[in-house]
């Protein structure tokens, strides 16, 4: 589950229950949606991969559905989250206890001038579309 989706399953059952009475889910014709729990896991699952980790056609496959079915499914998910932006998405505040670790751990662990810095402490990646410029190496080591 969560290396398909990136999230534990009590994570999924709780952004579920946010999104569920979203008006975006509310069908006005009379070809009924998928499951709101579906068009989470066919969204989740596209977050999840980068580039050509993973096709349209692969997700669609995966999941039992067309092509034009799992676009549908991700841009009404997405919708969502641009609604809630700021439930959703959000710094951890500047006093949070492990936003200290973490500066202490980027400090003592990474280049000087990433002092102060938190955020993907945790190992998290980040995909970039190029190399930087400046550390380039170290976003894109293959170790």
């Amino acid at each position: 589950f969560q290396q398909k989706l990136h999230v534990s399953p009590e994570i999924f059952d709780d952004i579920l229950d946010y999104i569920s009475d979203h008006p975006i889910f509310q069908s006005k014709s009379n070809n009924p949606q998928l499951p709101i729990s579906i068009q989470l896991t066919i969204f989740l699952n596209r977050a999840g991969h980068y580039d050509n980790a993973i096709t349209l056609e692969d997700v669609a496959q995966w999941a039992g559905v067309s092509v034009g079915s799992m676009v549908n499914c991700t841009n009404h998910v997405m919708i969502v989250v641009l609604d809630t932006h700021d439930q959703f998405i959000c710094f951890p505040a500047a006093n949070f206890e492990d936003v200290d670790l973490a500066c202490k751990f980027a400090e003592s662990h990474t280049y000087p001038e990433w002092k102060g810095g938190f955020l993907a402490i945790d190992g998290s990646t980040m995909n970039v579309f190029i190399k930087p410029g400046y550390y380039g190496e170290t976003f894109y080591d293959t170790s």
